[in-house]
């Protein structure tokens, strides 16, 4: 790390902080609004995984994360139907 005088006198100051590398991974800064099912909550939570890994890895988190969804529907989809509302419709 290059370093510059202190214009203090007192030492020295690191000199500016170069920029980080461009290319390298990064947050998107995208806020996940939580849906209030906690299986789909925490299958988007793990997008953030992507976050931190080069381009090409985000597919397996993106395939994971897209299974994991597919479960949870899937899942909604075999639970038993709630049971009908009864009718206060009454004519005589």
């Amino acid at each position: 790390m290059a370093v510059a005088e202190d214009p203090s006198g007192e030492g020295v100051a690191p000199a500016a902080v170069t920029p980080a590398d461009p290319a390298a991974p990064a947050p998107l800064g995208v806020v996940r609004t939580p849906t209030g099912n906690a299986e789909v909550d925490a299958r988007l939570e793990r997008l953030a995984d992507a976050d931190h890994l080069p381009a090409d890895g985000h597919i397996e988190v993106y395939e994971d994360v897209h299974r994991g969804l597919r479960e949870a529907l899937t899942a909604l989809d075999a639970r038993p139907a709630p049971a009908p509302m009864p009718s206060y419709n009454n004519r005589s």
